[in-house]
């Protein structure tokens, strides 16, 4: 397995644990935990994706980044 393909499904499996914890309400979708699943998880595919050159889910996964970002900031915002 190469390094972009391990970055990439470590990364999908952030999105994908983010994703099934929030649907079978184990993660709440306002949590610090699902924010930083989405994060981290979209950085790493977005690396991934730049690493084997795939433009398009480069631009998915850097736009699914700067989302969570904005998500991220927001809860702390609320938390004050």
């Amino acid at each position: 397995m190469s390094h972009a393909t391990l970055i990439s499904a470590i990364g999908v499996s952030l999105l994908l644990l983010a994703f099934v914890g929030s649907s079978s309400k184990i993660i709440a979708q306002q949590s610090l935990a699902y924010w930083l699943f989405n994060l981290v998880g979209g950085a790493l595919a977005t690396v991934g994706a730049w690493l084997i050159g795939s433009v398009p889910f480069m631009v998915l996964e850097a736009v699914w980044t700067v989302a969570s970002l904005v998500g991220l900031v927001k809860l702390f915002k609320q938390r004050k």
